[in-house]
């Protein structure tokens, strides 16, 4: 009996000494996200944001990456005529929208992969397409939807945002862990591994967040330039037909192309309350 209150003593001191480190991690991480974050109103979208870096270190951080995001997806595609109709496509959907607003350094590349169809933005106004998803664009509106969308990435400022909120994230998913695991348990076991399980779902609901509002925004920003925003409709379409819609939404970093297709045209609807202007390219 003796030996048996002094093993759960043992347990409930290991317990609670658990539970003081979890507090610490979890004050140290809340701690640490607003000292080195700082509240800021984007000019574009009106939201006020928390961030830890400067525009300036978001185009320093996207240009430090080109090469090797270039690298991974079989390097740059050569041929002039292709990249000058991307760059001529975006140049004008920066120039003419409120992108043009923004302290960024806005650049377009075109990928050699055949493969993988896919268009993304690293921080500070690089953007990228691979040849893959170019390939299936029918129309030049449908090319400023995907570009449109990006830089509605940039705009948003959501790389800054998710490199803030990881680190938040990351120190709570440690206390979280700490406070759970038992060594002796494999209830414990698995508390630790589900709440690393929850840490990444935040974090994957901020992404399906971010691509929900970069459509939004590129309805706006495409609509500035004189394409016709239904052609992102004709993009979504194409991504679901390319496979983007395969997984569930619910445990997938982008919401499905189906399921975003709504989306963009409750933002047309809102953006064109009388209609779409006649006038718009396709």
């Amino acid at each position: 009996m003796g030996m048996y209150t002094t093993t759960r003593r043992r347990r409930s001191s290991g317990l609670s000494g658990r539970l003081l480190l979890a507090l610490v991690l979890v004050a140290f991480a809340v701690g640490s996200y607003y000292m080195g974050t700082s509240r800021v109103e984007n000019p574009v979208t009106g939201e006020v944001q928390r961030v830890s870096l400067t525009p300036e270190q978001e185009i320093a951080m996207g240009l430090q990456a080109v090469s090797e995001m270039a690298r991974q997806y079989g390097g740059l595609y050569q041929d002039q005529q292709l990249q000058n109709l991307v760059d001529q496509v975006g140049d004008k959907v920066v120039i003419r929208s409120e992108a043009a607003r923004t302290p960024y350094e806005y650049d377009f590349h075109l990928l050699a992969d055949r493969q993988t169809v896919n268009a993304f933005a690293l921080p500070g106004g690089q953007i990228f397409i691979t040849y893959a998803l170019l390939e299936r664009l029918a129309t030049e509106g449908e090319l400023a939807g995907v570009l449109s969308h990006e830089v509605g990435h940039v705009v948003a400022r959501h790389s800054a945002e998710r490199i803030a909120k990881s680190k938040l994230t990351e120190g709570l998913t440690n206390a979280a862990v700490i406070a759970t695991y038992d060594p002796g348990s494999m209830t414990g076991v698995e508390s630790a591994r589900m709440a690393q399980l929850i840490g990444s779902l935040v974090n994957m609901k901020y992404s399906r967040s971010d691509e929900l509002e970069a459509d939004y925004l590129g309805v706006r920003f495409m609509a500035e330039a004189g394409y016709d925003p239904r052609s992102l409709i004709k993009v979504m379409q194409i991504l679901a037909e390319s496979g983007g819609g395969g997984q569930p939404e619910f445990m997938s970093t982008h919401p499905s192309p189906n399921n975003r297709v709504g989306q963009i045209e409750k933002a047309i609807e809102a953006e064109f309350p009388n209609g779409v202007p006649d006038n718009l390219q396709p």
